[in-house]
C-alpha cells in the first residue's frame, strides 16, 4: 500500500513515525522541509507539493492546521485532489467543522476519490506512543480496508456515521476539553486569592466530583508553571471557534464556549499563542 502523508507538525510527524515504524512506505509533503528530516532519514520519500504527494498513492493522510490550509492544499492549483487516482483514499485528520468535512467529501466524490474525516483524541505523547483515538467519518467499508493502518497510529478507530460526523464528535470533545481547564483555572486562581496554597487547591478540587476526571492529567502543568505545547493555545482556541461556527450555522446557542474562546483569543493576544493551552491559567494568574 503506497501512503501519502501531508502536515508533519506535534501530531502529524508523530503519526507519520508510527506508520514507518509499522513498515510502511511513505511519501511526505509539509511547508517546512526540515519536520520532515527525521522522517526521510528513515527512508520515506520527499514530495515537493501537495500535488506531488497526492500522485499515485492509495491512501493519502492530512494533518493541517485548520480548514483553510486543507482547502489550499486540497485544491489549490498544485492540490492534491488534482493528482490523486481514482478510487484512492483521502483521509483527513485536521480538526475541521463538520460542514466543511462534508464540503470536502463532495468535492472529492467530484474527483472520484473516496474521503474520510478521522480527527483524532490525544495529544502529542498518545500521538508518538499509538494511544490516539481516531473518530471516523465516512463510508464504513473504507474505514475496514485501512483499519491496518489506524491500528499503527492508534488504540481504536471508531465510526461515528456519514462523513462529517467524526468532525462532529472532534469539536464537541475539544469544546469539553477547553472549558473544563478554564473552570479549574478559574477556581484555583480565586482559590490562590483568597489566600489558599495553589497545590491545596488543586488536591482538594481534585477529589470531588465537580472536576473533570481530564484534569489529572494536566495538573502537572500548572502545578509546575510548564506550558511547553503539546496542544498549543492558538489551536484549542480555533477548535472552540469551530464549535461556535458549526452552532451558528444549525441555529444552536454556544454561549458559554463563546465566552470561553473569546478567554483563550485574549491569552492568545498577550503573546500565549504558541504555548500549551494550560496557559489559560497563566493568563487568569497574571497580575501584569
Amino acid at each position: 500500500m503506497k501512503i501519502g502523508f501531508i502536515g508533519l507538525g506535534i501530531m502529524g510527524s508523530r503519526m507519520a513515525e508510527n506508520l514507518q515504524k509499522g513498515g510502511y512506505q511513505l511519501k511526505v509533503y509539509n511547508r517546512t522541509k526540515s519536520k520532515a528530516d527525521r522522517l526521510l532519514e528513515n527512508g520515506a520519500t520527499w514530495a515537493g507539493s501537495p500535488f506531488e504527494a497526492g500522485k499515485n498513492v492509495d491512501v493519502l493522510f492530512t494533518m493541517l492546521e485548520n480548514p483553510g490550509a486543507v482547502e489550499e492544499l486540497a485544491c489549490g492549483p498544485k492540490g492534491f485532489l488534482n493528482a490523486m487516482n481514482e478510487n484512492s483514499l483521502w483521509i483527513d485528520s485536521s480538526t475541521v467543522n463538520p460542514s466543511f468535512s462534508e464540503r470536502m467529501a463532495s468535492i472529492a466524490k467530484e474527483n472520484n476519490i473516496r474521503f474520510m474525516d478521522a480527527p483524532v483524541s490525544g495529544s502529542k505523547q498518545p500521538a508518538a506512543e499509538a494511544e490516539l483515538l481516531f473518530l471516523v467519518g465516512g463510508e464504513k467499508k473504507d474505514l475496514d480496508s485501512v483499519r491496518s493502518l489506524f491500528d499503527k497510529m492508534g488504540k481504536d478507530a471508531v465510526h461515528m456515521g456519514a462523513a462529517g460526523k467524526g468532525s462532529a464528535m472532534k469539536i464537541m470533545i475539544n469544546q469539553l476539553l477547553g472549558q473544563s481547564i478554564l473552570a479549574f483555572s478559574e477556581s484555583v486562581n480565586l482559590g490562590m486569592a483568597m489566600g489558599l496554597d495553589k497545590k491545596t487547591c488543586m488536591d482538594v478540587l481534585l477529589k470531588t466530583p465537580v472536576t473533570a476526571p481530564i484534569i489529572n492529567i494536566y495538573r502537572s502543568r500548572i502545578d509546575n508553571n510548564d506550558y511547553e505545547p503539546n496542544f498549543p493555545l492558538k489551536h484549542l482556541q480555533k477548535d472552540l471557534h469551530l464549535f461556535t461556527e458549526t452552532g451558528y450555522e444549525l441555529g444552536i446557542p454556544t454561549p458559554l464556549t463563546s465566552a470561553a474562546k473569546e478567554v483563550y483569543g485574549l491569552a492568545k493576544h498577550k503573546n500565549m499563542a504558541d504555548l500549551d493551552f494550560t496557559a489559560v491559567f497563566k493568563f487568569l494568574n497574571d497580575k501584569n
